[in-house]
């Protein structure tokens, strides 16, 4: 089976591109000309390079490739960041996404596609409507979230109109070594990993720590994406996450109980978001039935990993 992953370069793109190759599909790997593919996945994959907004590369690199199935996971999905860049979240998970569909709907052989949107699009939920079932209706609540799902949106009409077999996720807060530190667990832990070096003083600073989210190690969420890829229904949305909500203090006290030294915690206004959602956790019940999925992987093995990750690059840079 040839798998082609867009966005191979992000976060969850290497964990995928690993999953994939260690499934057994041939893997094509796309990415934007100035990013790098993880270096353990360059002899696991063939990669190429794309920009999403360019429809006409879109449709020749699908006409290349010939996948039978195509993970999409290209994006911009800082919260905070489509706050500030609100055009750019727009052009790329909208736009990008139409340009995907009706390069894709050209094919003689119609692929798979895996749209990955977000447990952001529901919004704030009542305390009864959690966890979250996908027939919830959505009320997102910040830019990245309004955009993924118009992309939803978008998705859905394609399905209806040209019957493509586009299987939709809404994925919550993922984590895991590797990932960026403009997102919550991996900010704590780049800090901590700095305060115990020396190079920061003692104090780690947060946004909103009474926040709740649904957290899932990553290698738990790519495991689920490869088994919807085999086995997901066309035009059903599939709610992918552990099930349960964690306050990101619980995050920043695993992070405590696992740090070297000392710290103490102060808020920073800067890491607060204009509107922010108080707790969420998904209903996975839909996602269980269809692929006898569910998470293995504890969220403080999670952090563990995390915090060594983090100290490890500092090695590296010093």
């Amino acid at each position: 089976m040839k798998s082609l992953i867009l966005g191979a370069a992000g976060f969850v793109g290497a964990y995928a591109i690993r999953q994939l190759a260690a499934d057994g599909m041939t893997v094509h790997a796309a990415k934007l000309p100035a990013e790098q593919i993880a270096q353990d996945c360059e002899a696991l994959c063939t990669v190429h390079d794309l920009d999403i907004l360019d429809a006409d590369a879109t449709e020749a690199l699908l006409r290349d490739v010939q996948p039978d199935c195509i993970l999409h996971l290209a994006a911009q999905s800082s919260v905070a960041l489509s706050w500030k860049k609100p055009q750019l979240t727009a052009d790329i998970n909208i736009k990008g996404t139409v340009n995907l569909q009706e390069a894709a709907r050209t094919l003689p052989q119609q692929p798979r596609i895996l749209l990955i949107g977000s447990g952001e699009e529901y919004g704030a939920l009542k305390p009864e409507q959690i966890p979250v079932k996908e027939d919830t209706p959505l009320h997102p609540a910040n830019v990245y979230a309004a955009t993924k799902a118009a992309a939803e949106q978008f998705a859905q009409l394609y399905v209806r109109a040209y019957g493509m077999n586009i299987v939709l996720v809404r994925a919550f807060n993922h984590f895991g070594p590797g990932q960026r530190p403009d997102f919550v667990a991996a900010d704590f832990c780049r800090q901590a990993a700095e305060i115990e070096c020396g190079l920061h003083e003692p104090v780690i600073r947060t946004g909103n720590l009474s926040a709740k989210r649904d957290f899932t190690d990553v290698r738990d969420i790519v495991r689920a994406y490869a088994l919807l890829l085999q086995s997901g229904k066309a035009g059903t949305v599939y709610n992918v996450g552990s099930g349960r909500a964690i306050a990101v203090s619980e995050i920043l006290d695993m992070i405590r109980s696992q740090c070297r030294v000392p710290f103490a915690v102060e808020t920073d206004p800067a890491k607060l978001r204009p509107v922010d959602v108080p707790v969420i956790a998904a209903d996975i019940s839909r996602l269980t039935a269809d692929t006898g999925w569910f998470p293995q992987i504890p969220p403080a093995q999670t952090v563990s990993d995390m915090l060594e990750s983090a100290r490890r690059l500092l090695k590296e840079q010093a």
